[in-house]
């Protein structure tokens, strides 16, 4: 995990940890909706490490040693790229298509 990714860690737990301290205060000496209330807060801060360490976990088993993670746009553009019909079509802002292309006559459900 990086350097980032261990001081959110230690910030998260840090703050459960006083929050937690504050519910215990709270069931002594204050009310009871109030503790139920800083105990939630506590809560979303283990969550929050939770994601953190999930975040990392894929991060590592996406990306091999050699090869970085890709993101959701450079997938989309990937299968765009793969899904292109010929050089006429490319050219042509997906007008017009070559004589040899698959897709030189498109396909309409219109009657």
């Amino acid at each position: 995990m990086s350097r980032s990714g261990r001081l959110l860690c230690a910030l998260y737990l840090g703050t459960s940890g006083g929050l937690a301290w504050t519910v215990v205060l709270e069931l002594r000496y204050g009310p009871l909706w109030i503790a139920f209330l800083f105990a939630a807060a506590s809560v979303v801060q283990v969550i929050a490490v939770v994601r953190e360490t999930l975040i990392h976990d894929l991060r590592t088993s996406c990306a091999g040693p050699r090869r970085p993670a890709r993101s959701a746009a450079d997938e989309i553009v990937r299968e765009e790229l793969d899904a292109a019909c010929c050089e006429r079509w490319w050219t042509s802002l997906g007008t017009d298509h070559d004589t040899v292309c698959p897709h030189l006559f498109p396909r309409s459900s219109a009657a």
